[in-house]
């Protein structure tokens, strides 16, 4: 189904990997469906009508987590903060199938899960209806010409600004120094301040922070973690 107004969205990256495992399948049949935020995408939403965020989580504060990887840090959120509902966005399947099987060995009930482009996300989220936002660990795109493709740039910036709320926190953790200058560089433009007061505020992770597995390859490899603080004006 196509739509007259719909934009044109190239997507760059992996949607697939290697052959799930069996369990993963089962997961994917199961689990997916129930753990939908809404109607996000253009078939099933050609009018873009917001999702109803008060109805999904009862009425609690949502959180979103955009490019979730494995998982892990979205499950442990989830599990630490049950008054708070957490949406991730991931179009990676096998990062997804992988989230669904902690979901279930967890057994948290508030989280929303949307297996594709957080762009199309967006589109349905509320005016200012998310309190925290996450970005951990993104494709770093490290070629010069790619650097457009990054999640740090007006495209992504300007509707998840729009979906904050003032005075809200957007985390960003990388172990790209190009990644980090980016970051600082285009953010405070789309109405971010950065939090940072002194090097241990970006230099130390959160207290509530679990290392994923991408920051873990990243210290194998001698990249330093960097962890980036900003408040929605």
């Amino acid at each position: 189904m196509t739509h007259e107004n719909r934009p044109r969205r190239n997507f760059y990256g992996r949607l697939k990997g290697k052959s799930l495992k069996q369990s993963q399948k089962g997961y994917l049949d199961e689990d997916l469906d129930a753990l939908s935020p809404g109607a996000v995408s253009w078939e099933d939403n050609p009018d873009r009508t917001p999702i109803d965020l008060q109805q999904l989580f009862d009425g609690k504060p949502v959180w979103l987590e955009i490019g979730f990887g494995g998982g892990e840090h979205m499950v442990h959120q989830a599990a630490q903060n049950p008054q708070v509902g957490l949406i991730g966005a991931e179009p990676y399947i096998n990062g997804v199938a992988m989230l669904l099987g902690k979901i279930r060995r967890a057994g948290v009930s508030n989280l929303a899960v949307h297996p594709g482009d957080v762009r199309d996300l967006f589109d349905v989220l509320p005016d200012q209806s998310i309190e925290r936002a996450f970005l951990l660990y993104p494709d770093p795109w490290p070629k010069n010409r790619h650097h457009r493709r990054r999640f740090v740039t007006p495209e992504h910036l300007e509707p998840l600004a729009r979906v904050l709320k003032p005075g809200s926190i957007f985390r960003v953790a990388t172990d790209i120094e190009d990644y980090v200058r980016q970051t600082l560089e285009e953010v405070p433009r789309h109405g971010f301040d950065w939090l940072a007061e002194r090097p241990q505020d970006w230099q130390q992770p959160w207290g509530d922070w679990l290392s994923t597995r991408y920051e873990q390859k990243a210290l194998r490899e001698g990249r330093t973690p960097h962890y980036l603080t900003f408040r929605k004006r």
